[in-house]
């Protein structure tokens, strides 16, 4: 078994603030995690695993809010496993339309760029000294 992580090492790990931690901690998004003899935190391999899961799913756009519904299922145990699996679906649905979001305004990016690749070999072809509606066809290049 690997040896607890102290809270800068586990921040460290995931890129996170020690504060974001303890903000964690304090939101209910994390079981309260060992303490040494002085009582500093100390992280097991278990709770890293828990913290990387719910950086994923901030990282997806999952709110404060669902990630703390979703912690207090998983502290139902496996009574709740259906509807842990259950707010993921319905979690994957919203992750899954953004990305077809996405996928739609790069396509756009991608046309506007092709745009200005045909603009520039007009312009080429037409020489330097003329303006970009004459350029591109009486079209304002925008």
């Amino acid at each position: 078994m690997s040896k607890p992580l102290n809270i800068g090492e586990v921040a460290a790990q995931l890129g996170v603030s020690t504060h974001t931690l303890r903000y964690y901690e304090q939101a209910g998004l994390l079981r309260p995690v060992g303490r040494t003899a002085a009582g500093h935190r100390l992280y097991s391999p278990a709770d890293l695993d828990w913290l990387q899961f719910v950086m994923r799913l901030k990282a997806t756009g999952m709110s404060i809010a669902g990630m703390q519904a979703f912690a207090a299922l998983r502290s139902q145990g496996n009574v709740s496993i259906g509807a842990r699996r259950e707010m993921l679906e319905a979690h994957r649905e919203a992750v899954l339309a953004r990305i077809a979001d996405l996928q739609t305004n790069l396509e756009t990016i991608t046309a506007k760029i092709g745009f200005y690749e045909e603009a520039e070999r007009h312009a080429q072809q037409a020489g330097k000294g003329e303006g970009n509606e004459k350029r591109n066809g009486g079209r304002k290049v925008t």
